[in-house]
């Protein structure tokens, strides 16, 4: 891929990390790379093994699962892969460090043991070389990195990562005090930043002696072949660079990292020897960094570094006891930490005092006087019968006061709070004077714990009175509880009880049950007064029931439950009163109701009053009902007593039967009412008239009414009318019935359409005289019926005199089908039907459109027909007999025109015999065979004129034809005479106008009319002087469409040649002779004449790979001429001249890049050449091979130029000029990278350095800028002046021949500008004084400044570095900076 695809990996090294570039298969395999290819089938499984490319689609809807694993032989393609990734600086998935490691540390396989045993050796020894090469370069401090929490587990917890590398730091790091958070590993540790080696730390999990344990163990467990061999063998291998020999240079002597450690270890014997000194301890520890990481030799050094660290924490240890028991016995601090007995007795119980300490006798009398104290807080606890409560008070103040914490005194301090505590609670219970303020659960509880306490104490006998009046308090409660007792009694016991101070629960049950009692009777009161003033009586009832069943419930007997259900009755009385008047009841619902108010003793109450009043009124109605029902009243005496019963509010018998026969005779009139009243519109039944069994329904139930009313006998009448009309419907139905009987063929028929006519008038008479009756009497559709078929025989009768329309004869067929079959059996109606569709059937055949569908054995069957029909129409059977004779003559017609050669036969005869026979002829073959012929002719014809472009055009196809063929010849023209000119001809239009002005190409020398082409150049043809065509403007320009060719783009809306020879063999397939074909021929003769000469002009640019492009700018030129004139279009042959154009088009602008006064960008170029291999430019084309070269040249220049306008003054000021004289020599525009240079190559400062992002800050005075860190600043001042503008001071105020002799120096300081150069800062005039009295350089700089562009001539001059100025700021600035410049 690289080589395919250098450009890419040029500006992108890392590409292959990216997974967003593929290359085809055919390329990786012919640049020998195997690939393969796979169909995954279901349940397949592909492995992709390691250093291996894979890529696929899917062919539908698919769901998969990719996982990586890795087996034992992949861990030597992970140790290259995390080297490949590091080399990329790419951020890895796992560390690979951390994977070995852990794997070596668990239970493996046999067969992992190569593998793991080889990527060991190559991490120990990289470890190895690189920590000895840290050592080497001063870096000797030491540390290792924090414990993980689970290091059995890979990735689980995160490494810090190199900031140059990316990589994880599994194994070791550099870290540095200046940047805590910041990490490199070994190799990048000289990047992490400037401090000088010993300020570096290594960062280490493993030192090497444990990395080589961990080697010999993986070497010793599998059946590894290194295994059998000598462990010191294995040592030999593994120690490749010898640490013993490791060695550097201190000063002038050479030293060795062992003789080092054996020095550092007689040092610390004789520092354990020697009183305890923290510092001495400090150094020690901190010289011994630079061993800890070491192999297995430095296991002395880390034995001694651990026995100092024991030391040190033990002295540490026994000084922090004595200062805090010290402390506290001066300061009796009771917020200070004490020192735990059990710690202390930890630092005395030692075999052997690890170090000279004499603060060690000191802690140990601390030590002996808490023993002390420990017995005697022991012997006073097991005594405590003997003890008083004040001598436990001392031994807590004594322990107290000790500046050692021991473990009984806090025993006795809980001993002596828990009696305190109970005391206080005693007493409180006894001081208490709160009613029921003390719970018996409290008392219980300090009873339990008297025997705990151990000690005498007087509160422990007044708690026992206590409890016993508790008791005898719980057992009075029982008693009464057990048994029955009134109110009353129960009042005058918790009377008695008031004031006692414990909460007893059987008092307090007492208490509850008095309260419900009280607020029981309370409720019964309330009830009773609502009862009496009738106040809400449903929610009354309710609450008296409620009340007697919660009565019951009661612990406590009360009196008043007795009257409550007597109180409960009346109240439900009083309900079912003021029920009985809200709404309609029985009488006997009444009486009931008077009954029981009489019973309880309240029918006094003017509740009851009102009920009788009600009852009495009832009654009256009741008598009156009765009286009308029983008598022949009228309606109005029914309704004025429906009124008087809405006034009662009571349920009256009588009522509904009242209701009931109004109710019946409403009913009965509005049923009457269609009937009697035919204006008034009703609810018809499904057919839209009143039936007449309805009427007489309606008579007989007129004799069921209970009232008197006069419309019965108006309906009697009505029925009387219907009964007369039903009779002479009857009898005109008859006659109508024996016409339609009449036979045609006899002389029955004569007059029957006078008779037809006279019935049709009667049966309309009868129809009318019916619908005036409200009924609906069965004959009327009868009649409707009959007089249907009689006008249907009527019309039909009137066709036999005429020649009727079809659509005539289909009506009336239409008609008859819809008629009842009642008459289909008359001899009349059936006779005249069979004669209709006869009818329907002849009128078929004379249609135009229907001409083609009829065979001639179809027409005569129905001219036989018409023999035969009881019904005669001669008109129409002359009709049949000319169409007959007509078809005889135009087959013969046909005949004549079959029996003449195909290639004589005229297309006009054809087309006359086809008119002829669409109008005379009836279906037959002769007829399809004739339409077959011209539809053949008609198509071809169609095709031909869609090829020529005649689609909505008036012009002939033979007209087309030849104007095609015109072109074809001035195209064959233009290739004739190429190199020759057409004299007073219009290339364009090939013709000579004598009232237009000729223009001559300056460069093809061809002629064309202003009008034709309008030339590039000036607008007026009489001021076009020197003009250039376009077609030679096309060519040498370079302009091409992104869609083709320019003037090729419209070219396939022409005539195809393919096409034209297709339509040309089909003539050639038809049955006549049409002139067409002749011009057609002479078309497709030349058209291939033209393909074959514009292939030609093609394949030899093609094959052009030249510098002189006006070889075959003439060619291209021609050919586009001879294409634009051709009407005919070649795909094949315009699509490789195309393809030339395109290629010629390439070559004039890469020309064009390459001899343009603006250089072109990078980015043009490379745009350039992939459209080159875009349209297949040859390797060995000329302007590809130079662009590739300028491209190449021009890579290799930025890249050089980016690494040096970043490397902070490393390369040469006079390299750097070099660089960009050759980059304003290239033939690219490189622009940005020379400003980066013309930046780098300004210095500031006096370490002379360029910008490099570091702090700084510029003189007021001079404008000189100087690095923070170079001048020893921390802020900025708000006026900074540099010491040599302080110096210019004084020397401003020395003797005129002082100032003489600076003036006349050969060099003075430039003025630098700011290194962000937002705007330069003005000079004074002292300044430009100066720089006008500067020398001229010598000669080699005048060389120099020579080549160098516009802007960077004074650049080197400025840019020298400065003499006397600047020596006196080196005089005030060596005790400043770090940094010595030579003059």
């Amino acid at each position: 891929m690289r080589n395919s695809l250098p450009d890419l990996f040029d500006a992108q090294p890392d590409l292959l990390f990216q997974l967003v570039t593929m290359l085809n298969p055919s390329v990786l395999q012919n640049s020998n790379v195997p690939v393969y290819s796979v169909l995954q089938e279901p349940g397949n499984f592909v492995i992709t093994f390691p250093r291996s490319y894979h890529g696929g689609f899917n062919c539908g809807l698919n769901c998969a699962e990719a996982v990586n694993f890795a087996p034992a032989d992949w861990l030597p393609h992970g140790g290259s892969g995390a080297d490949l990734y590091k080399l990329y600086r790419k951020s890895p998935v796992l560390s690979h460090e951390e994977l070995i490691c852990v794997v070596a540390k668990t239970e493996f396989d046999s067969k992992v043991t190569p593998y793991l045993m080889k990527e060991l050796l190559r991490i120990y020894n990289k470890e190895k070389s690189w920590r000895a090469r840290l050592w080497r370069n001063g870096i000797v401090r030491s540390s290792l990195m924090s414990p993980r929490e689970q290091p059995q587990y890979v990735g689980v917890e995160e490494d810090p990562t190199c900031i140059i590398c990316q990589q994880y730091l599994y194994l070791s790091a550099v870290a540095c005090r200046c940047r805590p958070s910041t990490f490199v590993c070994l190799e990048h540790w000289k990047h992490l930043c400037e401090c000088k080696a010993n300020k570096h730390r290594l960062l280490y999990r493993h030192s090497l002696a444990e990395l080589n344990n961990l080697i010999l163990n993986v070497a010793g467990r599998g059946d590894y072949t290194e295994a059998t061999q000598d462990k010191n063998l294995q040592k030999q291998q593994l120690y490749s660079l010898d640490i013993g020999t490791l060695s550097k240079k201190v000063g002038s002597v050479h030293v060795n990292l062992v003789q080092l450690a054996e020095e550092w270890l007689s040092r610390s014997c004789k520092l354990l020897q020697m009183p305890y000194s923290i510092v001495a301890f400090a150094n020690a520890l901190k010289e011994a960094e630079q061993f800890l990481w070491g192999g297995s030799e430095m296991d002395s050094v880390r034995e001694a570094t651990k026995n100092l660290i024991e030391a040190q924490n033990w002295v540490e240890g026994v000084k922090d006891c004595v200062d805090k028991v010290e402390l506290r016995l001066c300061h009796g601090n009771n917020d200070m930490d004490r020192v735990h007995m059990k710690h202390v007795r930890g630092l005395l119980n030692i075999d052997s005092v690890p170090c000279n300490e004499p603060e060690f006798l000191k802690l140990k009398e601390y030590a002996e006087e808490a023993e002390v104290l420990i017995q005697d807080i022991e012997s006073a606890l097991s005594m405590c019968p003997q003890v008083s409560i004040v001598d436990w008070e001392i031994l807590h103040s004594r322990a107290f006061a000790l500046g050692i914490f021991v473990e009984e005194s806090e025993k006795l301090s809980n001993k002596l709070s828990f009696v305190k505590i109970w005391v206080e609670g005693v007493r409180k219970c006894i001081m208490e004077k709160s009613p029921a303020a003390i719970e018996v659960d409290s008392l219980d509880k300090l009873k339990s714990e008297v025997s705990e306490l151990q000690i005498q104490l007087p509160e422990i006998e007044m708690l026992g009175d206590l409890m016993r009046r508790v008791e005898s308090c719980q057992s009075r409660c029982n008693k009464i509880l057990d048994g029955s007792v009134n109110l009353k009694q129960l009042e005058l016991f918790l009377q008695e009880m008031d004031g006692f101070t414990v909460n007893v629960p059987e008092l307090k049950l007492l208490r509850q049950y008095q309260k419900d009692a009280v607020l029981w009777i309370s409720r019964f009161q309330i009830a009773v007064q609502n009862s009496e003033q009738c106040n809400d009586l449903e929610n009354v009832v309710t609450e008296l029931t409620r009340i007697i069943k919660d009565g019951t419930l009661l612990k406590i007997q009360v009196d008043e439950l007795s009257h409550a259900e007597i109180e409960l009755k009346k109240a439900e009385c009083r309900l079912n009163g003021l029920e009985a008047l809200r709404r309609k009841v029985p009488l006997e619902t009444f009486k009931e109701v008077l009954g029981e108010a009489s019973r309880l003793q309240i029918g006094d109450e003017k509740l009851f009053i009102n009920i009788f009043e009600v009852l009495t009124a009832a009654l009256s109605w009741e008598e009156r009902a009765n009286h009308i029902l029983s008598s022949d009243a009228q309606i109005s005496d029914f309704e004025d007593l429906i009124r008087t019963s809405e006034g009662i509010s009571v349920f009256l018998p009588s009522l509904e039967n009242v209701k009931e026969a109004v109710s019946t005779a409403r009913s009965w009139l509005n049923e009457s009412k269609p009937f009697l009243y035919p204006c008034i519109p009703v609810t018809p039944d499904s057919d839209g008239l009143l039936k007449s069994e309805a009427l007489k329904e309606l008579v007989a139930q007129s004799e069921k009414l209970k009232i008197r009313l006069i419309e019965i006998s108006m309906l009697q009448k009505i029925l009387d009318n219907c009964i007369q009309w039903e009779v002479q419907a009857y009898s005109v139905l008859d006659y109508t019935e024996s016409l339609l009987k009449i036979n045609l063929e006899d002389g029955s028929a004569i007059g029957l359409t006078a008779k037809i006519e006279l019935q049709i008038h009667s049966l309309e008479s009868v129809l009318k005289m019916g619908s005036c009756l409200p009924i609906d009497f069965a004959v009327t559709q009868r009649l409707d019926d009959a007089s249907a078929v009689l006008r249907c025989c009527l019309k039909s009768l009137s066709f036999r005199d005429t020649t009727p329309v079809i659509e005539e004869v289909m009506m009336l067929l239409e008609v008859a089908s819809h008629l009842p079959t009642t008459y289909a059996s008359c001899e009349l109606w059936s006779s005249l039907v069979g004669g209709m569709s006869w009818l329907k059937n002849a009128l078929e055949i004379f249609l135009p459109c229907n001409r083609r569908k009829f065979k001639l054995s179809y027409v005569e069957e129905v001219f036989r027909q018409s023999q035969i029909l009881n019904v005669s129409f001669p008109a129409i059977v002359d009709q049949l007999k000319n169409a007959i004779k007509k078809h005889n003559l135009w087959l013969e017609q046909v005949q004549q025109y079959a029996s003449v050669k195909s290639g004589d036969r005229s297309s006009f005869l054809l087309f006359q015999i086809k008119e002829l026979g669409s109008t005379d002829a009836f279906n037959c073959l002769e007829l399809e065979m004739v339409f077959s012929d011209v539809e053949r002719v008609e198509q071809w014809r169609h095709n031909c004129e869609n090829i020529a472009g005649l689609v909505g055009n008036v012009k002939s196809l033979p007209d087309a034809l030849a104007e095609i063929s015109g072109t074809l010849d001035r195209s064959l023209h233009i290739y004739n005479c190429k190199g020759r000119k057409l004299e007073q001809l219009c290339i364009h239009c090939f013709c000579g106008s004598k009232d237009q002005k000729l223009l001559t190409c300056s460069i093809c020398n061809d002629c064309y009319h202003f009008r034709c082409i309008e030339p590039i150049g000036h607008g007026d043809p009489n001021n076009c002087l020197k003009c250039i065509c376009p077609y030679c403007n096309f060519i040498r320009s370079g302009n091409i469409a992104r869609s083709g060719g320019g003037y090729l783009t419209k070219r396939k809306q022409l005539p195809s040649l393919t096409k034209l020879t297709r339509i040309l063999s089909e003539a050639k397939l038809l049955c006549v002779w049409i002139k067409e074909r002749d011009i057609l021929l002479q078309i497709v003769e030349k058209a291939e004449l033209c393909r074959t000469r514009l292939t030609e002009v093609a394949d030899r640019v093609l094959a052009h790979v030249d510098k002189d492009l006006d070889i075959v700018a003439e060619k291209l030129s021609t050919a586009l001429k001879a294409v634009e004139a051709a009407g005919v279009y070649d795909h094949d042959s315009n699509c490789k001249f195309e393809m030339a154009l395109a290629r010629n088009s390439w070559r004039v602008r890469a020309q064009k890049l390459l001899e343009s006064s603006l250089k072109p960008t990078v980015q043009q170029i490379q745009r350039h050449l992939k459209e080159g291999s875009a349209i297949s430019i040859p390797v060995g084309d000329y302007f590809r091979e130079k662009l590739i070269e300028v491209k190449h040249r021009c890579v290799q220049w930025v890249d050089t130029a980016k690494k040096v306008s970043v490397d902070s003054g490393e390369l040469e000021l006079d390299k750097v000029y070099d660089l960009i004289i050759e980059g304003n020599d290239l033939l690219v525009d490189v622009e940005k990278e020379l400003k980066l240079l013309q930046d780098r190559s300004m210095l500031y400062c006096i370490c002379r350095k360029p910008y490099d992002q570091r702090a700084m800050i510029a003189c007021d005075k001079c404008d000189e800028w100087y690095h923070f860190d170079c001048i020893k600043l921390t802020s900025p001042p708000k006026v900074y002046t540099c010491p040599a503008c302080k110096l210019d001071n004084e020397y401003l105020s020395s003797s005129l021949s002082s100032s003489q002799e600076r003036s006349t120096n050969k060099c003075e300081e430039p003025q630098t500008p700011s290194p962000g150069r937002p705007g330069s800062r003005r000079r004074t005039k002292q300044t430009d004084s100066l720089c006008r009295k500067r020398d001229k350089p010598d000669s080699t700089e005048n060389n120099i400044i020579s080549r160098l562009p516009t802007g960077f001539g004074n650049l080197l001059w400025r840019n020298r570095k400065p003499f006397r100025r600047v020596a006196r700021k080196r005089e005030e600035f060596n005790i400043l900076s770090l940094y010595h410049l030579q003059q």
